[in-house]
């Protein structure tokens, strides 16, 4: 496979037919995969949806990352620049397999997809998006937790130099989320490290996320650098900032309204009339039985 930091560059890549013009049948340069560069050995995923995709330019210009600022289109502007290699991811915590990852490693975790997947956020706006990743699944059987761990915490990385709008953003960094063990283990969860074919560009996570499509956007953590396996439910940013408001769980649901406006309908990117929001975001089949028994409107 590949190494991730020998990925070819996104302008070589645009410029191959100029390239084959010249007499070169192949041309591979060596560097830093940032945002915006081919991704290779994509397969198609089973775990997708029939349904027109967001345009990647809303997609990319359209981002809640606080880190980089609270206006929607301020991370595209003031994540330009952030650094994102080398990067390490930590797994750490209940398991048999302890280990820090760079790059390369993170992407040998296990084949890449393309998942087509209904994203919507709390704020009542949703997308379609063709997120490239592996199973979050995979790195739980890389760590092999033991039976003490119950949860799987998550961690951005912060750092104020690189991210100066982080002190107006109004929450605590660095970032944290949380899933159960068996929602970190659902087919679903998915590990992203890019979308449209490209690496992750910086606004929306770079280098690698967290996409569970039957929950709320904000739980998608971005930009991560540490997975922990712990015992009890650990805390999470919008959970410890507005409880009342952000539940653990954050399963898209349209018979529980946020305290300030309705969930029961919801505006596609890129369209003007509202649509019904569907429960667990259209994704019961695979995930109801995960909450069987369990009060909805308390595990909110």
């Amino acid at each position: 496979m590949i190494r991730y930091s020998q990925v070819t560059p996104k302008h070589v890549y645009l410029n191959r037919r100029q390239i084959l013009a010249g007499g070169l049948a192949a041309l591979t340069l060596p560097g830093i995969a940032q945002g915006g560069t081919k991704l290779q050995g994509v397969t198609k995923s089973k775990y997708t949806v029939d349904e027109k995709m967001t345009p990647y330019d809303a997609i990319t210009k359209y981002n809640n990352f606080y880190e980089f600022g609270t206006a929607k289109e301020q991370p595209a502007e003031l994540a330009k620049d952030f650094r994102t290699n080398p990067w390490s991811l930590s797994i750490e915590g209940a398991v048999a397999k302890p280990q820090v990852l760079d790059l390369d490693a993170i992407m040998k975790i296990a084949p890449l997809e393309e998942r087509i997947y209904r994203h919507r956020c709390v704020e009542a706006w949703s997308m379609v998006v063709p997120w490239i990743g592996f199973p979050l699944a995979a790195v739980v059987k890389l760590a092999e937790p033991s039976s003490k761990a119950k949860y799987v915490a998550f961690q951005s990385y912060y750092n104020s130099k690189q991210m100066p709008q982080g002190k107006y953003g109004g929450i605590p960094f660095p970032y944290v989320e949380g899933l159960r063990l068996d929602e970190a283990m659902n087919p679903l969860a998915l590990m992203v490290v890019g979308l449209y074919g490209e690496t992750l560009p910086n606004q929306n996570g770079a280098p690698l996320r967290l996409i569970t499509p039957w929950k709320y956007g904000f739980k998608g953590i971005k930009s991560i650098v540490k997975i922990r396996f712990v015992e009890k439910q650990p805390p999470t940013t919008w959970n410890l900032s507005n409880p009342s408001e952000y539940g653990f769980y954050s399963n898209v649901n349209p018979e529980v309204d946020h305290p300030r406006w309705s969930q029961a309908k919801e505006r596609r990117i890129g369209e003007i009339f509202k649509r019904d929001t569907l429960k667990f975001n259209g994704y019961g089949n695979e995930v109801a039985a995960l909450y069987s028994g369990m009060d909805l409107r308390k595990n909110y």
